[in-house]
């Protein structure tokens, strides 16, 4: 998705949830200040590494049961905490993270030491972790922003983890398939209004099916 596209569907998101749009330009200034540090990730190669094909893995309850059944062969694109779950249930190192840093960093920066390229995300309220967790990122990173792109910054589309993940995906190619998405049951987060969670869901499903022209399959039995 093109940023033309994906900006009057940023706009709305702003309205819904009430968040400040300079808010989350201000949080990809710094993030663009903290990936002058670090070795970024050209696009090319991470385009030829998605190219045959990937599975991304939202983190919705019931990932674990699939992943114990699951073929992971190929490219893996995990969906921040989901991570902890290829880690630990399926014992395989993600080729990709896509995180605002909420889930269990200690595992993303584990796998991004053990190759894992980490795609960090900034947005209004997660400036303090970007500044705390991106200096501890040993290996390959990139960065995306939701407002308009700039400097080290992608912006391929998408509002949660999981669904910019998937745009990401096909924006650049990549035959995709959904493992662990469920868009009507969130996991719940001890301090997180579930309601609000529910709401963001409801525009991961939008994001995803209503602009699906790749064929994207779904491999678990989410979403219904």
């Amino acid at each position: 998705m093109e940023f033309e596209e994906w900006e009057p569907l940023y706009e709305r998101i702003l309205e819904e949830f009430n968040f400040s749009r300079r808010a989350d330009e201000e949080a990809a200034r710094s993030l663009d200040e903290l990936l002058a540090h670090k070795d970024v990730y050209p696009l090319e190669l991470l385009r030829r590494k998605l190219a045959n094909g990937v599975t991304v893995c939202g983190n919705a309850p019931g990932l674990e049961d699939a992943l114990l059944t699951c073929d992971l062969s190929g490219a893996v694109i995990a969906a921040d905490g989901a991570t902890s779950a290829l880690l630990h249930v399926a014992g395989r190192v993600p080729d990709v993270i896509v995180t605002d840093l909420d889930g269990d960093v200690a595992d993303q920066i584990s796998a991004n030491s053990q190759g894992a390229v980490a795609i960090v995300h900034a947005h209004g309220d997660n400036v303090d972790a970007m500044k705390r967790y991106v200096p501890r990122f040993p290996g390959k990173v990139m960065g995306t922003t939701q407002s308009r792109p700039f400097g080290r910054l992608h912006n391929f589309g998408g509002f949660t983890d999981g669904d910019r993940a998937v745009l990401m995906a096909r924006h650049l190619g990549a035959p995709t398939r959904l493992l662990g998405f469920d868009f009507d049951t969130p996991r719940l987060k001890e301090g997180r209004d579930v309601e609000v969670k529910k709401r963001k869901l409801a525009w991961a499903r939008r994001l995803i099916c209503d602009t699906d022209s790749a064929g994207t399959k779904y491999v678990s039995h989410w979403p219904k």
